[in-house]
């Protein structure tokens, strides 16, 4: 009983701090959309309140959730193109835990 109590508890603490998704456009509503969230926020090394107004992650206003969706569909077109079928490109291949990806490499020492 306890053992059922506590994953009841989990489940709802887990539905709470992520509720039903909202407003998607690019990404599925499936069991990888918050590891994948998860992926881009480690890839540009910020929180989720850098694209996502918080309390509210279906809205629109923030600029930055509008150029991850361009970004996210650049990726995609990217990696389309590998007769591979494999993922080559990420967010992380450019960004590396920035929210500007660098252009050149950093100056020799």
């Amino acid at each position: 009983m306890r053992l059922t109590f506590a994953v009841l508890l989990l489940s709802l603490t887990a539905f709470a701090q992520h509720p039903e998704p909202k407003n998607l456009k690019i990404l599925p509503a499936d069991e990888n959309l918050i590891p994948t969230m998860r992926s881009y926020t480690a890839a540009l090394g910020v929180k989720c309140d850098f694209c996502h107004v918080q309390g509210d992650f279906a809205s629109d206003e923030k600029h930055h959730k509008e150029i991850a969706r361009h970004m996210i569909n650049l990726a995609k077109d990217i990696n389309g193109k590998f007769p591979d079928g494999k993922t080559h490109v990420t967010c992380y291949t450019c960004h590396r835990g920035s929210t500007e990806p660098a252009t050149a490499p950093e100056a020799a020492k």
